[in-house]
């Protein structure tokens, strides 16, 4: 709202500001300098902030005589409150302004020759006025205030996202069975009224909140105000009964523009808003390749309807719907003649767009064979077509499936890959910034060596058959064993099959118990050596319940066969299949894949979250336009639009662009072939649309196909990437391995090991850290630090023997300040540094020389 004397909204002034209170007192005073000023002052009469008793507004001016203050204080009736002020320089209309030197908020200096009586009576009569803007002022700030502490509550977000939910819910209920159920109709049109208010005053409240500047400053406020106002245009049209208007029949597609009114979460949902995000900004690269995919296709169009334009025309049996041969009917003429239908196939050459549709199926490899046999078959126009009479014309679409598909088309998945990599690049962390390619390696590897701690080992039991047993389960030769049951089991569950004689069921089944039998005696044999320890490890708890599954299954086997299905039983024979997740323990590159894959899988997970949201909305669309089509080609009892779970079926089976030229063929029937729309007589008809069809489906089909579809290959070729670089740098595996071993050189956990075990330490680690014996000069060479106690620090031989991998590798690490920053959180410890390996070394040297130098001195001197 304007603000009194013409002024502009006060939603855009300034929070700091402080505005009038309930009432005022005028004091005017003279300050006797000489220099006339005028000064407003409000202030608040309790204790505010500092910065909301600043001076609302300063003007200063020069003129004669005597000097004038004016200061209003003002004292507000309970809780005073800082508030944004009306007024600003184009409130005062030019003829309300005091002709004074003192005046409110002159925007200009000038010299006046009036009596300093005719100013302050100008003042006064202004004032007057102020004081009556700053109650409108603060009145309208509290409300203002109480409505933002709503609006910014953290629960009115979360129930506005319950809402949308429920909202697009109904919308998912309006299908083609709505009208049998008048119960349900009532119900969703009243609830679609409820929404829709809520949804305006969600708007409204947002508005008197934040301001409009504000609101319509951000993308997201624009989403929603379109939408709420569809629903608002839908709404009046209901009350007012205009959508039976037979001249407004954009009413029903008004209608399912509510479609779009599961898009407001998009904002409210953090995974998906960060894909829309990264989609948004790919959006202009996107476009440069449909640019070049219309420029280049414009090309292969003008020469399709050069070539076949108006050649596709075809004498079809009435009663058949087959084409008839030439020799029944050779042309248009004899076709008419025999009472025979001369028609047009829905994709054609006829005009380039037609051209443009007919390409697109074309290079999506859907139902491009049938285009591809009409072009070759094609002859003069009005002439029926001979097959392969024009055999040269399949050279055209090799040349386009080369061109406009291969190249063209793929040029979609290369652009989001890369967009997604510079945004990587972008988005990197404040210290990658300042690195180096090899100094990431690094700066990698520090943050997995972070992650990493050494724990206490297990200890080893000190009775004697139980130490034999913990010596027996914890070495390699018996996993190595045991992964050989698990893959032989494997197998011989794979040989069960459908249809096999009852010797090789019972053979199996005997197997089977064997099986069990061996995997019951592991888990058993580690649990009395282990103790506590066997829980702590997640494969030990994986095996011990699907042992126990196992036993439970084979126990109540013969009883459950009586009062449960046999179906659900071999869920337990499932699930021992993942016990051979324990082979990829011992594989390390496969391992680090699944591991590259697992971390991929949030993303993965928001772009599905995105697929769907865009299934969603084309399904309420679907059904509210295509709902009554006739069943035919690619529409059937199935796959229709009749219901919402039916359009999603068909519309995730166009997202894999299976069949879609299928779906299109009977939504583009126009009248003529389909059954006419009779309101009077309660006929709906069967007729689709062919514009609003094409629109639909091609817009579909690029957006999942082409674009949210290759986001997936784009996410996974990144974690791959990342996965072989892993493989060949150190991976968590390594670290693991590390301090797997250092368990064993350090039994309590005390992270410190004695200098005199570094050299067999690092000749145990397994590659690539490894450091065979001898390794002295090595270490020596390493730096590592010495502290107290003669004690080595974990993660500095772990940091040292890292950089040694790197600098074997050829990787020059630099380390600059980003890295010692890092280095030094890395590198904490309690004890003081005493010396390091490469000063050790030296003294040792020295001392060498010295005792060489004395032993010499003493056989000469006869000793």
């Amino acid at each position: 709202p304007r603000a009194p004397f013409g002024g502009s909204s006060y939603m855009d002034r300034e929070d700091s500001l402080v505005a009038a209170s309930t009432s005022a007192n005028v004091n005017i005073t003279n300050t006797g300098d000489g220099r006339r000023q005028g000064r407003y002052y409000i202030r608040e009469q309790q204790e505010l902030a500092s910065s909301a008793c600043e001076p609302l507004l300063t003007r200063a001016t020069t003129g004669q005589g005597g000097g004038g203050r004016v200061v209003i204080s003002a004292a507000a009736a309970g809780q005073a409150t800082a508030a944004p002020c009306c007024v600003d320089d184009d409130d005062i209309q030019e003829e309300s302004r005091p002709k004074s030197s003192v005046y409110l908020q002159a925007p200009k200096r000038q010299e006046m020759e009036e009596e300093d009586e005719r100013t302050l009576q100008h003042i006064e009569t202004y004032i007057e006025k102020c004081i009556c803007i700053g109650i409108i002022c603060l009145k309208w700030f509290l409300l203002r205030q109480r409505i933002r502490k709503i609006v910014e509550h953290k629960y009115f977000d979360q129930g506005i996202l319950v809402l949308i939910i429920i909202s697009s819910g109904t919308l998912a209920l309006e299908d083609k069975h709505l009208s049998e159920r008048p119960t349900l109709m009532r119900t969703l049109d009243v609830l679609d009224t409820i929404f829709t208010i809520i949804f305006s005053l969600e708007m409204i409240f947002k508005w008197m909140a934040f301001g409009m500047r504000r609101y319509f400053g951000n993308i997201w406020s624009w989403l929603d105000f379109v939408i709420v106002m569809v629903g608002l245009i839908n709404l009046m049209a209901s009350i007012f009964g205009t959508g039976k208007i037979q001249a407004l029949k954009t009413m029903r597609t008004l209608r399912a523009m509510r479609g779009l009114r599961p898009l407001r979460a998009l904002q409210r949902f953090q995974g998906m808003r960060v894909v829309v995000n990264a989609l948004i900004q790919a959006i202009p690269s996107i476009f440069n390749v449909l640019l070049v995919c219309l420029i280049f296709w414009l090309i292969f169009s003008i020469m399709g309807v050069q070539m076949f334009g108006g050649k596709f025309w075809r004498c079809i049996s009435p009663e058949t719907g087959e084409m008839v041969s030439y020799e029944q009917a050779a042309n248009k003429f004899e076709c008419l003649e025999r009472n025979l239908t001369w028609s047009n196939p829905q994709i054609n050459f006829d005009n380039v767009l037609n051209a443009y549709l007919a390409l697109f199926q074309v290079a999506t490899f859907k139902g491009w064979i049938s285009i591809m046999d009409s072009a070759a078959d094609s002859r003069m126009r009005d002439e029926q077509p001979v097959r392969e009479a024009n055999i040269y014309m399949y050279f055209y679409f090799v040349f386009f499936v080369i061109f406009g598909s291969f190249f063209t088309l793929n040029l979609f998945i290369g652009v989001i890959i890369d967009n997604f990599n510079e945004q990587k690049k972008k988005t990197g962390g404040s210290l990658e910034i300042f690195m180096t390619d090899d100094q990431k390696k690094y700066y990698h590897a520090m943050k997995k060596m972070r992650t990493k701690r050494p724990t206490k080992a297990m200890t080893r039991p000190k009775f004697k058959f139980q130490a034999y047993m913990f010596d027996l389960t914890t070495n390699k030769k018996f996993d190595l064993a045991i992964m050989l049951i698990i893959g032989l089991n494997m197998f011989v569950m794979a040989l069960e099959h459908y249809g096999q004689s009852q010797e090789l069921s019972q053979a199996l089944e005997n197997l089977n118990l064997v099986f069990i039998g061996i995997f019951t005696l592991e888990c058993v044999c580690k649990v009395f050596a282990m103790r506590h320890y066997y829980f702590r490890e997640p494969w030990n708890m994986f095996d011990f319940i699907v042992v126990n599954l196992s036993i439970l299954g084979v126990m109540t086997q013969n009883v459950a066969n009586y009062f449960v299905s046999p179906t659900l039983l071999r869920v337990v024979r499932i699930i021992k299949v993942g016990r051979s997740l324990r082979l990829v323990r011992s594989a390390k590159g496969v391992r680090t894949l699944l591991f590259a894959l697992a971390m991929s899988l949030p993303a993965l997970f928001n772009i599905c979250l995105l697929l769907f949201l865009v299934m969603f909305i084309y399904a309420i669309f679907g059904m509210s336009l295509f709902m009554n089509v006739r069943k035919r080609a690619g529409i059937d009892e199935t796959f229709n639009f009749e219901t919402f779970t039916s359009s999603i079926i068909v519309l995730f089976q166009i997202s894999t662009s299976a069949a879609w030229d299928m779906v299109l063929d009977p939504l583009m029937d126009e009248e003529n072939d389909c059954q006419k729309p009779d309101p009077e007589n309660n006929i709906v008809g069967t007729c689709g649309n062919k514009g609003i069809a094409i629109f639909y489906l091609v817009s579909y089909v690029i957006v999942t196909y082409l674009i949210i579809i290759n986001m997936y290959i784009a996410v996974i070729l990144e974690n791959y990437s990342q996965a072989i670089e892993d493989v060949t740098n150190l991976t968590d595996d390594d670290y693991e391995m590390y301090y797997e071993i250092w368990q064993k050189f350090d039994p309590n956990g005390t992270q410190y090991l004695p200098f005199e075990k570094l050299s067999d330490f690092v000749d145990a680690l397994e590659d690539p850290l490894r450091i065979p014996k001898p390794n002295e000069l090595v270490l020596a060479g390493l730096d590592i630090n010495i502290y107290e106690g003669n004690q080595c620090y974990c993660v500095d031989i772990l940091d040292a023997l890292t950089k040694h991998f790197f600098i074997q590798k050829g990787i020059d690490i630099q380390v600059n300040e980003h890295l010692q920053r890092v280095q030094s959180e890395l590198h904490e410890t309690p004890f003081v540094r005493v010396t390091t390996t490469y000063l050790l070394r030296r003294e040792h040297y020295c001392a060498r020389i010295i005792q060489n130098w004395w032993r010499k001195r003493r056989r000469e001197r006869g000793d």
